[in-house]
């Protein structure tokens, strides 16, 4: 069985509550979407992280608020 460390969590946060979660692990920063069962990706940098969340927001939507945990 294998574990993985999260170094730190961010919760993103649009105009109608939380939208999604980037989580930093060994393999880097992985984005999953609110209501999602698996993972939207793994990143190299925290904003390429940031990015890709947004991108998979509604088309339109602001940028959201994202707060470490």
């Amino acid at each position: 069985m294998s574990t993985t460390k999260t170094l730190a969590l961010w919760v993103a946060y649009g105009s109608n509550g939380v939208v999604g979660s980037i989580r930093h692990d060994e393999d880097g920063y992985v984005v999953t979407m609110t209501g999602s069962d698996a993972a939207t990706g793994t990143y190299p940098s925290l904003a390429s992280a940031k990015g890709a969340l947004h991108s998979h927001m509604a088309p339109g939507s602001d940028w959201p608020r994202f707060q470490e945990h």
